[in-house]
This record gives C-alpha cells, sequence and structure tokens, in this order.
C-alpha cells in the first residue's frame, strides 16, 4: 500500500460513530474551504445517508464544529438510471434523509444529480455526469482527473463500491471519469459511476460500514483483499482512506484499530 494503511476506526453503535465521522467530516470541510473556498464531495447511497443525517444534523458545540452547508458542492459517487423521486434513486434518498433536513440557517449546499432526460441512453448519461465533474472541476486538457475533496462511500456485502463491482470490467476502465453499467448484479442493473481512477485521487476518502451483517466481507477485504473493489480503494489510497465502523461488523477482524481523536 502507498505510506502508511488505511485507518480503521470502530465504534460501540452509532451513538459513538456518528459524532466521530462529524468531526472528520468537518475537517475535511475546512481542508476544502482553506484550498479553493468549497467543499467538494461526492456521495454514494445505501445505508451511508441516514448515518450522515445523523452525523450533520447534530447541533453545533463550538465555532470549530460548524458544518458550513453553503460551502459545499454535493455530487453523486454513483447513481441509478431512474427518476429523481424513485425509489432506488440515491438523489432521492440523500434528500429525504439529509437534504430535506437542513435547518435554513445552517446553508443549502449546491447538489447535482444526474440529467434524467438521458435515462434511456446510459452511455449519454455518464457523458453528461463527466461533463459536470469538467465544469466544476476545471476544463479537462488542464486536469487529469476530478480531485475530490472527500468521497463518502459504504461497502455492499460482496465488497462493491459506489457501482464497482468485484470481478466487473469496470474496474479496469482507465481514461473515462464516469461510467455507465448496465448490467450491475444488484438491482438496478442501468446505472452510472465514478471510474476507480476517480475514487482513488480523491483527497480523503471515508467508508461507513455498519451491522453484523458485514463481518465477513470486512474480514475479506482487510484480510485477503481478493482485488475486492473496497480492497483496491484500500490499496491506493492507503492514508488517505478511513473506515467508521461499529463494532459487530468488525467483529473478528484482524486488523488494527486505532482510537479516534
Amino acid at each position: 500500500m502507498p505510506g502508511k494503511q488505511p485507518s480503521l476506526f470502530a465504534f460501540p453503535g452509532l451513538d459513538e460513530l456518528a459524532p466521530a465521522l462529524r468531526s472528520y467530516v468537518i475537517s475535511c470541510q475546512n481542508a476544502g474551504l482553506t484550498r479553493h473556498g468549497a467543499f467538494k464531495v461526492g456521495v454514494s447511497g445505501g445505508s451511508l445517508p441516514k448515518v450522515l443525517a445523523k452525523a450533520l444534523l447534530a447541533p453545533a458545540t463550538s465555532d470549530e464544529d460548524k458544518v458550513q452547508f453553503d460551502k459545499w458542492e454535493i455530487f453523486f459517487a454513483d447513481e441509478r438510471a431512474v427518476p429523481l423521486d424513485h425509489d432506488d434513486s440515491n438523489y432521492c434518498l440523500l434528500k429525504k434523509e439529509l437534504l430535506d433536513k437542513i435547518p435554513a440557517n445552517l446553508g443549502q449546499p449546491t447538489v447535482h444529480p444526474i440529467d434524467t432526460q438521458h435515462l434511456n441512453d446510459t452511455q449519454e448519461l455518464a457523458d453528461q455526469y463527466e461533463q459536470l465533474l469538467v465544469r466544476s472541476f476545471a476544463s479537462r486538457d488542464s486536469v487529469k482527473l476530478p480531485i475530490f475533496d472527500l468521497l463518502l462511500l459504504g461497502s455492499g456485502p460482496d465488497g462493491h463500491t459506489c457501482s464497482l463491482f468485484p470481478g466487473h470490467p469496470l474496474l479496469r476502465e482507465t481514461s473515462a471519469w464516469v461510467a455507465p453499467i448496465e448490467d450491475s448484479p444488484k438491482p438496478p442493473p442501468k446505472r452510472i459511476t465514478l471510474t476507480l481512477p476517480v475514487v482513488t485521487h480523491s483527497v480523503k476518502v471515508a467508508f461507513v460500514a455498519t451491522g453484523g451483517g458485514k463481518k465477513e466481507i470486512m474480514k475479506e477485504i482487510f484480510e485477503q483483499g481478493n482485488g475486492l473493489p473496497c480492497a483496491l480503494v484500500n490499496e491506493a489510497t492507503g492514508e488517505r482512506c478511513s473506515w467508521f465502523v461499529d463494532n459487530p461488523a468488525v467483529e473478528g477482524v484482524s486488523y488494527p484499530r486505532r482510537g479516534f481523536l
């Protein structure tokens, strides 16, 4: 792995995990604001939005503990080719769990959903989302890859992350920033996703994984790797990667836990 290994932070439960995740996100936010006056963050779906809401909607305890939502630019690490109000939409999930609950006094983030005019053409859907990234992260000829301040990801029970699935040819994509997938092993089959090079070039990557149902795959990710997408991200990002998990998710996993300061 490059440099040091990823940090694994394990907590008794969500009540302890959420404040630590908040602290981590705010430190990434502040670094982004110092760097370029904005916080460019990519998020995935699954159980992540609910955990994010618990972390980010808690009252600030000090001036240093403020979430400056009005400086956030939110992108989607992957999205399903469905309307924005569809139950399968990651945008819909984030809106319901987090965006709709942000108090007005905290400001509102700029959110970048997919262009639903292209739901029937996943290549065009991916191309349009890539163009959106080009506009936000500078012109294509001056930037090889977009560099997010933070990507907030989950891990599927098969070790997938974003819509990058184990053994899928898409893991070998090296030139596109956003790619279509039409044969997702998990429904719905049609999606778009950030590619592995984009994920691994993020300034910071944070995974959130909870529940005893994750312990077998966590064991495989951290002990064998086996080319699982989550393990590939670990290997490529090293110390830029942090995992926020509850104890049941890493029961029996022989990988050193770190204390969260």
